[in-house]
């Protein structure tokens, strides 16, 4: 299509308005502009065609033979214009909210507190997926990823959600009286981790720690791994947070832990831009329940 053959598109949407409206005036009112503004519009459209549109009729205007056949063609135009932007609003509306996360995440933090949010949203359907895999967001697809990092992922929006550090623990049932003064003494113990992760491995590998075997590591869905440590078939890496009240009951020892890194934790990450109302809904009731010592 050549677009430089048509006219101005707010001169169009000027002309349909005051030809509905049959005045210079109520149309700068719907159009939220100047009475002076859409009569600078229409003389334009007007020297573009090369024919007048508009005739002045008592306090009003009339529309010229060549006015009315415009008016018919531009009137059918924006219906469907209209209609097909509604459209497109009631099924990114309708669209379920897709949300990833990791496995320790939702089984941790999110699953024990999503009824609320459904009670409180009915009207929105959510798609979970709970994964150790990094899920790329594309629009029509993830609309939101739950990361545990320092919120530096460039191209997208981070905003800290919960701060914490990684620990490794074990369960007391395991660890019993054995003192575990150095990171050598973890070689000892079966070590438990979710698939598509190497936490615990990453974490000995920089203190320096060569294993002279082959580790004794089962690796588990995720929402398995906290509830093995639990029950003391091994040990594993994890966040802090997900492990405090087992630690507070003495069920469960931190072992080793690390220092918490300003900006590192779970963020929400997004596409940069407008966010569809339920995403918008979403980060809100994540924000009402963000704990109080995150920054």
């Amino acid at each position: 299509m050549d677009w430089r053959a048509l006219p101005s598109l707010n001169a169009l949407r000027a002309f349909a308005v005051v030809a509905e409206t049959r005045s210079f005036s109520a149309a700068g009112r719907e159009l939220n502009v100047t009475h002076a503004a859409v009569s600078q519009q229409i003389r334009g459209l007007e020297t573009f065609l090369g024919f007048q549109l508009v005739v002045r009729e008592g306090r009003g205007v009339a529309l010229t033979p060549e006015g009315d056949r415009l008016f018919d063609g531009l009137s059918s135009g924006f219906d469907i214009i209209r209609d097909t932007v509604d459209e497109l609003l009631q099924e990114d509306v309708a669209r379920p909210l897709n949300i990833t996360m990791t496995p320790s995440f939702a089984i941790s933090w999110l699953m024990p507190r999503i009824n609320d949010f459904r009670l409180k949203h009915p009207e929105i359907e959510l798609m979970l997926n709970p994964t150790a895999q990094v899920v790329e967001l594309r629009p029509g697809g993830v609309d939101l990823a739950i990361r545990f990092g320092n919120g530096d992922w460039p191209g997208f929006d981070s905003e800290l959600f919960l701060t914490t550090n990684f620990a490794v623990v074990g369960a007391s049932c395991l660890i019993g009286d054995r003192k575990i003064e150095k990171p050598e003494d973890l070689l000892q113990f079966p070590w438990l981790s979710e698939y598509g992760t190497n936490e615990l491995a990453i974490w000995m590998e920089r203190q320096g720690v060569v294993p002279k075997g082959k580790l004794n590591i089962t690796h588990l869905p995720g929402y398995m791994v906290l509830e093995g440590v639990r029950r003391g078939e091994g040990i594993s890496a994890t966040a802090k947070t997900f492990i405090e009240a087992d630690v507070a009951a003495g069920s469960m020892q931190v072992l080793f832990e690390e220092g918490v890194n300003p900006g590192t934790g779970y963020h929400l990450v997004t596409r940069p831009g407008i966010k569809r109302p339920p995403l918008k809904a979403f980060l809100n009731w994540m924000r009402s329940m963000r704990p109080e010592d995150t920054d």
